[in-house]
């Protein structure tokens, strides 16, 4: 923290309001970590601006928080919050945590705050550099170069410092710092002496001057691997100057060092020993304040208190005659104050901070040769996604009456079917109005429109083009029907069950009605057709449909003027059903083309009625079909693939071919722990290893053994929502941001589906279904007051607020509605989803759910998107953020179901065990066979690092793996009562 101290003896030091932030983020392709102070002009700004970051991140973490959140971004809030808050980049030149640090920042201030530069007026310049090593960099020039490290214990505080000659107050403070008006100058640490002055490698003892990394290739010459790069390296890349200038608006400064460091190193003593404190207590009551000993009292009056070692030491580090033996990769600088001879005389070496040297590096190891270096890797061939091979080149190409596409994880599948669609459009002609593309989710639909569009040079053609889930695709041939949620759903399926007096739960009837509706038979879906047709008998009477109803009414449709549906192309065709497969036929009765393209191994949704024999089938039902296999894999590490295929061929089948096209990597671990809890922590510790530690002390421990990752690159996949909570639980423990994907149990929560369905019915008036959720959850409202509603609303197309308010008199549940109604119309169209949430939880009191709801509503523009995400969405189309309402980098979290059809350079498959995969309940063979084949989609969603956990008796799945993996045994921790306060 800074501290504004008033050297006068006995006056009460004043404290200033700041903060230390640490930014993990992607950007421009490159992992970020950026540390930022923020200072502010008081208590209650602090608290505002709490709450908003509380909203991206936590921030209760001991020391500083950890955001994945871009410096631009977090300038942006933090000046929106609070216009008078002074914003400084950290440390500037630190290699793993700053601005312009080696490993993670930026070659100029505008690449990190873009637009918002001009509002950066300062910068810190940290341990490692001094005010003539910035001077050399002309960006710096219109900056007010401050010191203020941050202090990590009390007796660090003031060890770097600012000299200001201005009134104690915030507005001056800031006008100083903004303008340099008072400020006088710094109080610095000797630069040699911080931890990443010079390169180097520390374990292997070896210290570089930048010219010798050069010449070294920034390789180690002892162990062959990447150097840290060192604050003088680093400004030597950015300068624009010689050593030695000096700008004309430059202001002085002084290098010293804590005088209980001083004293400690005068007299051989440490630091903490008892002697030094009671010198330093000594010194202070006769002499004065810390800085004034150290500049400017007379050094006899400094002799005469504590003797002519310690005044000496304190002369000789006033002018500058000190040897400076430079810090390096994580070790701190040694300053020495007396020659040998001097420290004999003087009764023990001075060395500053007690420090201990270096140990010697053998002859070995600090002999320098070339022919130890090792030679540089080539880098990887430039990608070959750019371009199509020959047999995706034949997909794209082929205009057979019917085209089906083997295409395996990984082998350019999306890139083939809109390669396919441009071919259509630029070489044959084809209009984009007759060009359907059916895809499994929303988000799918989404990427192949933005990829169309950079193909096809603008949105216009795309627009024009049917882009779609089956279900979107069928509401929108439908036209002005009523869509209910699953939530309402479950509501309309209580009220039948408790109308009947029947004991099934409303989720069984649901989830049975859905499989009747998808092709099953009343015995395998385990319900009564009588109940089966009192749910379809109410939604008519409602006059809404369900998410099912969708392609049962699309299939009585007469198309046969459809054009849309000329040049038909569907994507995960393995996952379509039965009533999916005879709508394709029917769409494709009188069209041109129909193409298809998918897995058959990666068919993984055989409890909505798919089998991934649609491809036989097909071949079956058209003679004139070309088959093409597409099995150049340009994703995974041959290691990945060499881990996964060997899993698949335990299926049926012909033999599997997966061609890598990616150099070899990180062989695939295998880590087993001694239960759920233990594989949690250990993930959250190897994630946080992985991105390059959270905090400086754990990526200077890491050194240089790995790739830094950032948290977006990392995926941890699990079977069941219910691991993943667990996983979130121990993410969140350890200050890591991610995001939840799937359809989690919050969403069937009765504050849930009241909330959202008294939102719905406000943008849809006539909605009764959604109305009539609303009152039940809301006001628990009695069914006949309920019918009375439904009756005088379910004709109206807007609110008439004044004809209701006389309809409802005397009813104070409706009156107290339409209160509501009347409070929340105006809001309902203006407000982002989420800010309705939190304003609903502000009036009507919060839950978990709401909570989740809250943070499932940041990843969508409006209501009526959120709407159409939880009713139309498929798994991987719903979205949760541990955080709130800011863009952040997060590592991904979902069940391998949502899994499919993504990919990520790191991935965790998490619960790898006996009785999770497969399923305890899972017995048929062909069941156990649509579970290898759900293990093998979570594999080969790697593309650099595959790690698979497990606590208690591994999975089956397990036994299958070749013995190229690397297995380890985690053994726990000695302290379970620990473990336990996580949560």
């Amino acid at each position: 923290d800074i501290r504004i101290a008033n050297t006068v003896p006995g006056e009460t030091p004043r404290f200033v309001i700041t903060g230390e932030i640490s930014s993990i983020y992607k950007k421009d392709g490159k992992t970020r970590k950026v540390h930022n102070v923020i200072i502010l002009p008081s208590l209650e700004a602090a608290d505002e601006l709490s709450s908003k970051l509380e909203a991206i991140g936590n921030i209760h973490s001991d020391g500083r928080p950890i955001l994945g959140l871009d410096s631009r971004d977090l300038l942006e809030i933090t000046l929106e919050t609070c216009p008078n808050a002074e914003f400084i980049p950290a440390h500037i030149w630190t290699p793993h945590f700053s601005m312009f640090g080696a490993f993670s920042g930026f070659d100029s201030i505008e690449a990190c705050f873009g637009d918002l530069t001009p509002y950066i007026h300062a910068v810190e310049t940290g341990l490692s550099s001094d005010p003539p090593m910035n001077w050399r960099v002309s960006a710096l020039d219109n900056l007010t170069l401050v010191s203020h490290s941050d202090a990590h214990s009390p007796s660090k505080l003031g060890r770097e410092a600012n000299l200001l000659d201005t009134g104690l107050t915030y507005p001056e403070l800031v006008h100083a710092i903004r303008t340099r008006e008072g400020f006088l100058g710094t109080v610095e640490f000797f630069p040699e002496e911080g931890k990443y002055h010079l390169d180097g490698h520390r374990n292997c003892h070896v210290c570089l001057t930048p010219a010798e990394t050069i010449q070294f290739g920034g390789i180690c010459p002892v162990c062959g691997k990447k150097i840290t790069i060192g604050v003088e390296h680093r400004v030597e890349e950015l300068a624009d100057r010689p050593i030695g200038y000096r700008p004309d608006n430059a202001r002085p400064f002084e290098s010293l060092a804590p005088l209980p460091e001083v004293i400690a190193a005068c007299t051989g003593k440490s630091v903490s020993s008892k002697k030094t404190q009671e010198q330093y207590e000594e010194m202070l009551h006769a002499l004065g304040a810390e800085f004034y000993i150290l500049r400017q009292a007379p050094i006899e009056d400094i002799e005469r208190t504590a003797g002519p070692c310690i005044a000496e030491g304190i002369r000789r580090l006033r002018i500058g005659q000190v040897e400076r033996k430079p810090g390096y990769d994580g070790e701190y600088g040694v300053i020495s104050l007396l020659s040998p001879s001097e420290i004999e005389q003087f009764n023990g070496q001075i060395s500053l901070f007690g420090a201990e040297i270096p140990k010697k590096t053998s002859k070995q190891q600090s002999k320098i040769q070339k022919s130890i270096i090792p030679e540089s890797k080539e880098t990887a061939a430039a990608s070959t996604r750019e371009h199509l091979n020959t047999e995706q080149q034949k997909a794209v190409s082929d205009l057979q009456r019917v085209v089906a596409v083997i295409a395996g994880p990984g082998t350019g599948k999306t890139k083939t079917l809109v390669s396919r669609i441009a071919y259509l459009i630029e070489k044959q002609g084809v209009k984009p109005e007759e060009i359907t593309a059916v895809t499994f989710t929303s988000q799918a639909a989404a990427e192949m429109r933005h990829r169309l569009e950079k193909s096809l040079g603008g949105k216009y053609a795309v627009s024009r083009m049917t882009i779609g889930t089956f279900h979107a695709i069928c509401l929108k041939l439908l036209g002005d029907i009523r869509l209910i949620s699953e939530g309402e759903a479950m509501e309309i399926a209580e009220e039948l069950l408790q109308t009947q007096s029947r004991n099934e739960s409303a989720k069984h009837l649901i989830q049975a009605v859905s499989l009747i509706k998808n092709g099953a038979s009343f015995e395998t879906a385990e319900l009564s057709e009588e109940l089966y047709t009192s749910y379809c008998s109410r939604l008519q009477e409602l006059g809404v449909l369900d998410f099912d109803d969708l392609l049962l009414e699309a299939q009585k449709q007469n198309i046969d003027r459809q054009k849309q549906f000329t040049y038909l192309l569907v994507d995960e065709f393995q996952d379509i059903n039965d009533i999916q497969y005879q709508l394709v036929q029917k769409w494709n009765k009188n069209g041109k083309n129909l193409f298809v393209i998918g897995d058959p191994d990666q068919s993984i949704y055989g409890f909505r009625g798919s089998s991934g024999r649609c491809f036989e089938q097909l071949e079956e039902d058209s003679p004139d079909i070309d088959v093409i296999r597409l099995v150049e894999n340009y994703r995974s590490s041959p290691e990945i693939l060499q881990t996964a295929v060997p899993v698949i061929e335990h299926n049926p089948g012909k033999p599997r071919s997966l061609t890598p096209n990616q150099p070899s990597g990180i062989a695939v671990r295998v880590i087993q722990t001694a239960d759920d809890f233990s594989e949690g922590i250990w993930i959250a510790k190897e994630i946080s290893r992985m991105t390059g530690g959270v905090d400086m002390l754990e990526a200077q421990s890491l050194g240089h053994t790995q790739h830094i990752r950032s948290f977006s690159d990392i995926a941890v996949l699990c079977r069941t929502h219910r691991q993943l909570e667990l996983i979130e639980k121990c993410l969140r423990h350890d200050d890591i941001p991610c995001i939840i994907s799937g359809r989690e149990d919050f969403l069937t929560a009765d504050d849930i589906r009241g909330t959202l369905s008294f939102f719905h019915c406000l943008q849809d008036p006539g909605d009764v279904a959604a109305l009539r959720t609303a009152l039940k959850l809301l006001w628990n409202c009695p069914a006949d007051l309920m019918e009375y509603t439904q009756k005088i609303c379910s004709d109206q197309t807007e609110w008439n607020l004044e004809n209701l308010q006389n309809a409802f008199q005397g009813y104070e549940i409706l009156l107290q509605m339409l209160e509501r109604i009347e409070s929340w119309l105006p809001l309902i169209q203006k407000e982002k989803p989420w800010k309705l949430v939190q304003q609903w939880e502000e009036k009507y009191g919060s839950s978990p759910a709401l909570e989740k709801l809250k943070h499932t509503a940041v990843f969508h523009s409006n209501l009526q998107e959120l709407w159409n995400a939880l009713v139309l969405g498929q798994e991987a189309d719903t979205c949760r953020t541990t955080e709130k309402n800011w863009k952040s980098g997060a590592v991904h979290l979902m069940t391998l179901h949502g899994s499919k059809g993504l990919e990520f350079p790191a991935v965790f498959v998490s619960g790898v065990k006996s009785g999770i995969l497969p399923l305890e309940s899972t017995k048929h063979p062909a069941d156990i066979q649509e579970e290898r084949r759900l293990f093998y989609v979570g594999m080969t969603r790697a593309r650099e690092e595959l790690i698979l956990t497990f606590g208690a008796e591994p999975s089956s799945f397990l036994s299958e793996l070749p013995n190229t993996i690397k297995k380890e045994t985690i053994t726990p921790r000695e302290q379970p009562a620990e473990q336990l306060s996580l949560f």
